[in-house]
């Protein structure tokens, strides 16, 4: 079917003040036009969104952050006459379509803002009218086979048959800038997401373990942040790799070894609170879910995060490895990180799992933490 326009909603951007609305409005309309080439109107609550090419547009709003669903669309002038005429030519193309047809049941629904010398009721009666003409199917208002939409403003009518879900969220880039910490395993690309979806930039920090990981690990994670630059239209992620292999030397040779797991989460902490504050950043972003791994008992994360000056979010925090795979599916990481990379050699065979603050400060006094931290975040400039 050829379209006019393409209606989009936002949702939670409407509750906010109409300053912030209309910067969020603003910084949405940025991120749509750099998804490909299109014009944009926006006018209370709705943005109309005028493509080159439609189905480039319909295949890249669900991954535009801040959308909660948009309509391919067709417009007319806000009278009878011309709403009888253009959904008359709707309707032919929905049964060439065979989206409709004589044995279906169907409901008009229409929305009206502005001032006109007819009711909502009255129009929707009357387009109601037109189609059961056309083609001679019953109304059902309850539950209807097929739903025909009717947007009816001062000037302009525009008509629709389906509503395509967006993402939600906030516009990426309306939250400032975090540090998040992305392997190529699971968890973290989904809390990289959904950090997006809250409308933040992302600085992605990863951390190359070779010679503890292999380079499979080192393309899955290039293939995952492909993934989610698609989500980031507008504000693209930027990517930084530190060189960690001789960080976890020194802690297999110089501290505990049940200690090796605690001391690298808590070194990749501390080289993120580095690169926060070298990139302006306001957070630290990690996958951890409460007890799904030993670095991630409540006593280690306690232990490992407690000198780390920025918030650290872990928006996975109170979910199960179930719930986190449901969201890596839909994005489109999870086959990726699913797919076996060899582990990290590292991993002692009894890490630690209750990790007290002060063990943890004498573990890395003994590989003097400082010094390697510091060194790590020499190679990520470098």
């Amino acid at each position: 079917m050829k379209h006019s326009l393409i209606i989009a909603r936002y949702g939670e951007v409407g509750l906010k003040s109409p300053r912030v609305r209309s910067r969020f409005e603003r910084k949405l309309a940025h991120n749509i036009k750099s998804a490909f080439d299109c014009e944009i109107d926006i006018n209370q609550a709705r943005i109309f969104i005028f493509p080159e090419d439609f189905d480039e547009a319909i295949a890249k709003l669900p991954k535009i952050f801040g959308i909660v669903s948009f309509s391919p669309a067709i417009s007319t002038h806000s009278n009878f006459e011309d709403v009888e005429i253009a959904l008359n030519s709707y309707t032919n193309k929905l049964i060439e379509e065979k989206l409709l047809n004589e044995d279906m049941s169907f409901a008009v629904r229409c929305r009206r803002v502005g001032s006109h010398d007819f009711s909502s009721q009255e129009i929707a009666a009357f387009a109601g009218s037109v189609v059961v003409k056309k083609l001679g199917c019953s109304v059902n208002l309850t539950n209807p086979d097929f739903e025909i939409f009717l947007e009816v403003r001062e000037n302009e009518t525009y008509i629709f048959h389906e509503k395509i879900k967006g993402p939600g969220g906030l516009p990426i880039g309306t939250q400032g800038k975090v540090v998040s910490l992305i392997s190529s395993g699971i968890d973290s690309p989904v809390a990289t997401y959904l950090m997006m979806k809250r409308g933040c930039e992302i600085i992605a920090l990863h951390f190359d373990n070779d010679p503890f990981t292999s380079q499979k690990g080192e393309e899955q994670f290039k293939e995952i942040i492909e993934i989610l630059n698609s989500y980031s239209s507008g504000v693209y992620l930027k990517t930084k790799i530190a060189k960690y292999g001789e960080y976890l030397q020194k802690t297999k040779d110089l501290a505990p070894e049940k200690m090796t797991c605690v001391l690298c989460k808590s070194g990749m902490y501390k080289i993120a609170n580095l690169v926060a504050e070298k990139e302006n950043a306001l957070g630290i972003v990690d996958g951890s879910s409460v007890g799904q791994v030993a670095s991630q008992t409540l006593q280690n994360i306690l232990a490992t995060r407690e000198d780390v000056d920025f918030p650290i979010l872990s928006p996975l925090i109170g979910m199960d490895k179930v719930e986190i795979e449901k969201i890596a599916k839909k994005i489109g990481t999870f086959d990726i990180s699913s797919t076996a990379d060899g582990g990290c050699s590292a991993v002692p065979r009894y890490p630690e799992t209750k990790a007290t603050i002060d063990r943890v400060h004498d573990a890395k006094e003994a590989m003097n933490q400082k010094e390697e931290v510091e060194k790590v975040f020499k190679s990520i400039y470098d």
